[in-house]
């Protein structure tokens, strides 16, 4: 570890208690940190990805918790299928870019992994790229889900996306990344690794 890291705190190694569990999530306690963590081990993937057009696309539902309509790009729950726990990141993008938007890829590739909200929750988000997108159904998610999807031209994303602030959408800040990891991943628009 690097010496120079923040210290660590006094109660980082005390006893974790349980407040509440969910189904989906368990509320814990570690001295005076309060935090949640995700019943699924596998986390969560966000899905960066981009049509033969090179349209970004986006996915828009009504989220509970916040009561407002959002714009985010696909993702999921890694593992969230009873009979698939042990589902890999990759396999579950590659089915969540499906269920979600309708577009099936050629192959899924792995380009970040870090905490959703460090200070809130042990949730790991992956992000990954999907390449070779072709269209195979209507998307909108599953029999839970009333999705709407959104292909947007990739130059004009970044003012699309604060035209939809403006509106009175929320905008999920890590679309902000997965834009940038579009651009500085080392991949192209057509789905050619460009590091090779």
């Amino acid at each position: 570890m690097d010496p120079n890291a923040s210290p660590l705190p006094p109660d980082a190694h005390a006893p974790v208690e349980t407040l509440c569990e969910g189904r989906w999530l368990t509320l814990r306690k570690r001295g005076r940190w309060e935090y949640a963590e995700r019943n699924n081990p596998g986390g969560a993937v966000i899905i960066v990805a981009v049509t033969p057009e090179d349209r970004v696309l986006f996915v828009e539902q009504y989220r509970v918790s916040i009561l407002k309509n959002t714009i985010e790009m696909p993702a999921g729950l890694v593992g969230d299928l009873g009979d698939q726990p042990d589902e890999s990141a990759l396999l579950a993008a590659a089915r969540e870019l499906e269920e979600e938007t309708g577009y099936r890829c050629e192959r899924v590739e792995f380009i970040h992994e870090g905490p959703s909200s460090s200070g809130m929750s042990t949730e790991m988000i992956a992000f990954v790229r999907a390449h070779g997108l072709v269209r195979v159904g209507p998307g909108g998610g599953d029999e839970t889900e009333n999705i709407v999807v959104h292909e947007v031209p990739r130059r004009e994303a970044g003012a699309w996306l604060f035209a939809r602030a403006a509106e009175g959408y929320s905008v999920d800040p890590k679309l902000f990344a997965g834009l940038w990891f579009l651009e500085h991943a080392g991949t192209d628009p057509a789905g050619g690794d460009t590091t090779a």
